[in-house]
């Protein structure tokens, strides 16, 4: 859906989202940016830009509120270290979750309102405090220069939209909080069907390192089947296509995700947790690299993968999804694109009304519709492409060339 479709429901919007205490609250650097900037501008660049990176992997801790199992995981592991104490750094967690009873005397879901609730409000906290930055520091601060940042510079989401995908992302962040906050409850009370494990060395120092590629892979490969599978046209009309309301993705974009999706994603990559032996630490280590790129990703900023990513395509490859729609599902290895040839193509037509990820070839697609999709190809950042060169781009006298090509076979193959 994009700004013009949804500018039919703009009354009904402006209603919903005007004065909202969560857009409100996520927003509340606009009301300060004049002070904030005065700040920043002060402070040197590279702190400046040292303090956004963090920001980033910080807000990766709220995308599914996993700062919660990140502490949960983190007290069990100096409970470990100090077994041997006299003083139990368990009690210290009791304390907090105000649980006085023995782990003896626990059921698995022992004081799980209490959990619930701390990982709820743990993840609001940070999605209002660091998400608010975060648009301040690129959407408010550098707006009036997007051609030098964003990978869609003429195009930004309506006000409506912005508000709309965060109070969706707040909801669905909500509903992820109780699966999370119940998950971090299950571990901490000795829940018996997981195999996390504290000490590195238990199943070896190999292993250890092993698991983290096993991990990733695992966890990507799934998110791009998942995906792909929200693709298909009913599972897309009716659940999906909720989160392709934002053609120009924001980093609020990242939970703006129908419930029912977002907690079976979750419950996707929490699978090696109870398959396999996991330490803690690498898996969260995995988990939030792929929240930070997931951010990154839907950020609409032209961020490009380091030179040791080689697996990881640039930050225009999911903005690409977002404006294509099916095409480029993959999110950390864009290889699963190239296999299952599903990867956007530059002799390739994309839109929301072309299924599969295969797009239509050029000579496939209505006069009109080929006409829109050279402009949409005009309005992508080439500073966002490798070279920054604009790879996909198009004009008519290439199009007049491929279609000779095309016809020239065609005849060549009716002689034959």
């Amino acid at each position: 859906m994009d700004n013009e479709s949804f500018g039919k429901n703009q009354s009904f919007m402006k209603r919903l989202t005007n004065g909202h205490p969560m857009t409100e609250g996520v927003r509340w650097t606009e009301k300060y940016a004049d002070r904030i900037e005065h700040v920043f501008s002060k402070t040197p660049k590279f702190v400046t830009s040292l303090l956004a990176t963090l920001a980033v992997f910080v807000f990766g801790t709220s995308i599914q509120g996993e700062w919660i199992l990140i502490l949960v995981h983190f007290l069990k592991q100096m409970t470990h270290i100090e077994r041997n104490s006299s003083e139990n750094i368990n009690h210290t967690l009791e304390n907090i979750f105000d649980d006085h009873k023995t782990m003896e005397q626990k059921f698995v879901f022992d004081q799980w309102i209490y959990f619930v609730t701390w990982a709820a409000f743990g993840s609001y906290f940070i999605y209002f405090a660091v998400g608010g930055f975060l648009h301040w520091y690129f959407y408010v601060r550098q707006r009036s220069t997007p051609h030098e940042w964003k990978c869609q510079p003429d195009k930004f989401l309506s006000a409506e939209l912005e508000k709309h995908e965060i109070i969706v992302g707040s909801i669905s962040l909500f509903c992820v909080s109780i699966l999370t906050g119940s998950f971090a409850c299950y571990i901490y009370n000795g829940g018996s069907l997981q195999w996390v494990y504290y000490s590195p060395s238990e199943y070896g120092w190999w292993w250890f390192f092993l698991q983290v590629p096993v991990i990733f892979i695992y966890q990507d490969y799934a998110t791009y089947l998942t995906h792909r599978f929200y693709h298909i046209p009913f599972f897309y009309k009716h659940f999906h296509k909720l989160h392709h309301t934002y053609k120009q993705p924001t980093a609020f974009s990242v939970t703006a995700i129908h419930p029912v999706e977002i907690v079976q994603v979750q419950l996707t990559m929490a699978v090696p947790l109870f398959v396999m032996p996991v330490h803690w630490l690498m898996f969260y280590t995995v988990v939030l690299y792929t929240y930070y790129h997931a951010i990154l990703d839907h950020s609409g900023i032209t961020f490009k993968a380091q030179w040791w990513q080689p697996w990881q395509p640039d930050a225009i490859f999911h903005d690409n999804h977002h404006q294509y729609t099916h095409v480029n599902f993959g999110f950390n290895i864009y290889l699963w694109d190239v296999l299952h040839d599903t990867y956007r193509r530059k002799d390739r037509v994309y839109n929301e009304d072309i299924f599969y990820g295969k797009g239509l070839a050029l000579d496939e697609v209505p006069k009109n519709v080929l006409l829109n999709d050279i402009a949409e190809r005009k309005s992508e950042n080439p500073l966002a492409y490798p070279d920054n060169v604009n790879v996909n781009e198009l004009s008519l006298n290439d199009i007049s060339v491929k279609s000779k090509q095309k016809l020239i076979k065609k005849e060549t193959n009716k002689k034959k």
